[in-house]
């Protein structure tokens, strides 16, 4: 694949038009608003805190080892990291997100794009042979696309801070305007937790955010909720 269809396929997986559920999640900041403890000014460093601790360390690492996996035809590592990624979400409702959005995504890219990698990958989740988190099962479709790791982790990166983004907006936590801000200004941090993320191992994954995780506790069982997590 050249380089441009493959640029061209990580847009599509990071648009906000592909529906891969993204749009359900808060990523743990609706938790963060009910317990008043995020504010429009400590927005931004809230979610490079989330970068550097949560999603670098778990999420875009695991993609990142899923990726080589898919790359080597090794679906007993493949299923491994999709396993230790899994065994990360320490409550029911970040477990229930990861899969949810991982099995919606695995949907789309099987009726989108024409990759055995995915159909196969695909079977074994429906299978209940591994549990089909979201970003594993990035790291699979943008392994299967000829998609550089590189550009994959740091789509995922973005596809985040976006999602988390927009779901700010909702929240009125920010502005249109301030938003762009706030990725623009996110954009150092992304490189840097993206160049973590490709040089750690399997033992290595996991991220520790034990502020988020209760955040994340209270908000499951809040009596109202916008988001799914």
């Amino acid at each position: 694949m050249t380089d441009v269809a493959a640029l061209l396929v990580t847009l599509q997986l990071t648009d906000s038009a592909f529906p891969a559920g993204f749009y359900t999640l808060s990523h743990g900041l609706e938790g963060y608003a009910q317990a008043r403890s995020v504010t429009p000014e400590s927005l931004p460093e809230l979610l490079a805190d989330l970068l550097r601790n949560s999603v670098g360390p778990s999420d875009a690492t695991a993609l990142a080892l899923a990726h080589a996996a898919v790359r080597a035809g090794d679906d007993t590592e493949l299923h491994r990291i999709d396993r230790r990624l899994h065994a990360t979400k320490l409550n029911r409702e970040l477990r229930r997100a990861c899969t949810r959005t991982g099995h919606q995504m695995l949907t789309v890219a099987r009726q989108t794009f024409d990759r055995a990698d995915i159909d196969r990958f695909a079977q074994q989740v429906t299978d209940k042979r591994t549990p089909g988190t979201q970003a594993v099962v990035t790291g699979v479709v943008t392994a299967a696309n000829g998609v550089d790791v590189e550009q994959a982790v740091v789509g995922e990166l973005f596809a985040f801070s976006s999602s988390f983004v927009g779901a700010a907006l909702r929240l009125r936590l920010t502005d249109h305007l301030r938003a762009q801000r706030i990725l623009a200004d996110a954009a150092p941090v992304i490189h840097e937790v993206s160049t973590a993320a490709l040089h750690r191992g399997l033992n290595d994954l996991g991220g520790c955010t034990p502020v988020a995780d209760v955040m994340s506790a209270g908000h499951e069982r809040a009596d109202a909720r916008l988001f799914v997590s």
